[in-house]
Formats: C-alpha cells, structure tokens, sequence
C-alpha cells in the first residue's frame, strides 16, 4: 500500500500531466510558412485560394490539373489545341527533356504561363533572358505595376513577408514585350517583372512574383493584381501544374519507381500477397523442425586410454600387463563360465571348444599367461607380445 505521502505525488504529477496534455490540444498551431503553392494546401503560401478561384478567372476555359512530369505529359500528345500550361511555384528549373517539350509545345501556338524566381538556365538560355533577386535580409516592399493603361488599379498592391525583389536583368528585345514592372520612387530603376516572349505559333508569359498567388496575398487585398495578371492567358483549355511545386510530396522510399509505375505496383502487391499466402499454408502442411539431441557419450573408453597412455609413459609394464591379464579373465568368467584360478590342460580344452578358437592358440595364450603371472619383471616386448595374442584370440 502507498503511503499518503507517495499518494500526493502521484496526484501532483498527475495533474501537471494532464494540464500539459490539455494545454498542448487547446494551443494555437503556429503559422506554417513553408512554400507551397499546392492547390490544396491552405497554408500562407498555398496555392488553395487561387485554385477555388480559377473557374472564375478562365470563364471559357476548361481548368485540369496535372500532377505528372510535363515531359510525360507533353509527349503524351493528347493536349488540347490553343491551351495553357501554367507553373507556379518559387523556383522552378526545367530539365533539357522538360525544357525541349515546353519549346515544342509553345512552338504549336500555345502559352506557357511562370510565375517564379527563375526558369532554369536551359529554358533562359533558350529564351535569352535572365533574372536576378535581390535576396536582402530587411523585407522590401514591392509595388508592381502594370504597363497596359487598361489595367491600371486605384490602389497600388503591395507585397513585403516572404517576397524578393527579383526582376528581368536581361531579355530579347525582337521578340519581348514588357507587361509589368516594379514601381519606385525613381523612374529611372523601374525593373520589368512581367513579360511576354514570342515563341514560334505561341508566347510565353514570365512573371517573377510568385508571391502574389499565395493564400497569404490573395486575402490581404490584392486579389485583382494576380487576376489582371492571369488576364493576358487566352485559351481554350488550361493545364495547372502540380508537379514542379515545393510542396509536392515525394516518395523518398527505394521502392519510388515501382510504386510510381502502376503494372510494377500491382505486380509488387501480388507478389507480396502470394508470399504471404504460400508462408500460411506452407506453414500448416509442414510438420515442425525436430530439435535433434546429440546421445551422451561414453568417456568410459576415453579415461581408459588416458589411464593406459599414462602408465605407458612411466614404462609400467608389470601393472599394465597384470591389468590386462586380469581384465582378459574376466572377461571368460562372464562369457564362458570358467573358473580361472587354475590354468590346466582341461581348463584350455574347455576354453578353446566354448571359444571357437583353436587348442594351440588357446594353449599358447594361457601359457603366456601363466608365464608373465610367475615372472616379477616384465618389458616392453612381454606387453606387446600379450597384447597381440589378446587381440588375436576371439572372445
């Protein structure tokens, strides 16, 4: 039983365990700031808003989600005629597969629209622009503006947490067209962050403010910036992106390319589940391993030899041969009957017919026999002669 004392304890931690415990549950989740711009993500720099909002902004347009490569995708060449292909996200750099189906795909008369910090060095060297980002430590707010008269706003959008400063340094003068810019104080610095490049049949349109598509911005107010920037994408079908996003998740496992690949996927399950299946019933039809238990062995024969190579060393022939005459007697007296206090002719006869031996083998054993018992020294010779006509008499 506990004392009152232990009994206190226990209450007190208790206590503080469930107040930790509940404190932990009525606690306001800090503010997630991760990037994202995934269409379902609802956190500050999702993409959840400007997604629900689409339909609204492409009326004529029919909006479908595309959550594979656009290398796959593209060369699957079932996309839509005078359709858009738009990228969202903070960093995006297309590989020279990704990049070479892009081109392809805007060479028909279709528009790709970016909206990010960089396009990847392939695809700018291609386009021949550049972009540079002002990443400094202290928030600067940006005012972009737009250079259609037609889409001038009455109040100017701003965007200062989470942004940079990040403008078109270098671009194709023949084929570009500014759109939009950065507004300061002096004219003279105006830095373009909105273009549209032509590009054979179709135009790509390049934004370098990302930002202003995230959750955070598009509740804050300046919901009818990213829409009149949107507003310039003219087409039938729009492709939106959900593969080059920071917030994509992605299988990290060994297995990646099997469980991407669909007949793998299922040709993995199947081959797990006839695992599986074949360990049950395999199972039940086998009887269980036998332990085998090694016999207790007989070291009766083993201490003897370790007896006899230790008399043997010591050059004790007299105790080993007397030994060995007395073990061989007994051994007559238990298997034939036979008194072996005196060795006479008749005990030779009766010896040699219960033996199966001959009278001559059996004499000449017992004469040895009888020799060695009288004799009081004995050599090695006489115990290496008595171990030989032991061994050849049959028992």
């Amino acid at each position: 039983m506990l004392d009152k004392r232990s009994k206190r304890v226990l209450w007190i931690f208790g206590i503080a365990l469930l107040g930790i415990v509940i404190t932990e549950l009525v606690r306001p989740k800090p503010i997630d700031w991760r990037v994202s711009y995934i269409a379902t993500d609802k956190i500050p720099f999702g993409g959840f808003v400007l997604f629900g909002e689409a339909p609204s902004l492409f009326k004529n347009a029919e909006i479908e989600k595309i959550d594979r490569d656009p290398y796959i995708f593209l060369t699957d060449s079932s996309y839509v005629e005078n359709s858009a292909y738009v990228f969202i996200n903070d960093e995006i750099s297309f590989d020279e597969r990704q990049a070479d189906e892009i081109l392809k795909y805007v060479e028909k008369g279709n528009t790709v629209f970016i909206s990010s910090r960089s396009v990847g060095y392939i695809l700018g060297d291609s386009l021949n622009i550049e972009l540079s980002s002002n990443y400094s430590i202290l928030e600067e707010e940006l005012h972009p503006k737009f250079l259609s008269p037609s889409l001038k706003q009455d109040s100017l959008p701003a965007y200062k947490k989470g942004v940079f400063r990040t403008f078109f340094d270098k671009i194709d003068t023949l084929k570009t067209t500014a759109l939009g810019y950065y507004s300061s104080e002096d004219p003279e610095i105006d830095e373009l962050n909105y273009i549209k490049i032509n590009f054979g049949k179709g135009q790509f349109l390049l934004h370098s403010l990302p930002e202003a598509f995230s959750n955070y911005y598009l509740l804050k107010g300046n919901e009818q910036y990213a829409a009149n920037v949107l507003s310039y994408i003219d087409a039938d079908k729009i492709y939106w992106d959900e593969y080059l996003k920071s917030g994509r998740k992605v299988v990290t496992s060994p297995m990646r390319f099997i469980l991407d690949q669909a007949p793998l996927t299922w040709a993995y399950y199947v081959l797990l589940g006839g695992l599986l299946i074949f360990v049950l019933f395999k199972g039940k039809r086998e009887q269980r391993i036998v332990e085998v238990i090694k016999p207790l062995e007989n070291t009766s024969v083993e201490f003897t030899k370790t007896i006899g190579d230790l008399y043997f060393q010591h050059k004790d022939y007299s105790n080993i041969i007397a030994k060995k005459i007395t073990y061989f007697l007994e051994s007559l007296r238990s298997k034939y009957y036979l008194n072996t206090n005196d060795i006479t002719e008749d005990f030779i006869k009766k010896l040699a017919l219960k033996s199966g031996n001959t009278f001559e083998k059996s004499q000449k054993l017992m004469h040895l026999i009888k020799h060695l018992k009288e004799k009081s020294v004995h050599s090695e010779a006489d115990l290496l002669e008595l171990n030989k006509q032991i061994e050849a008499f049959r028992l």
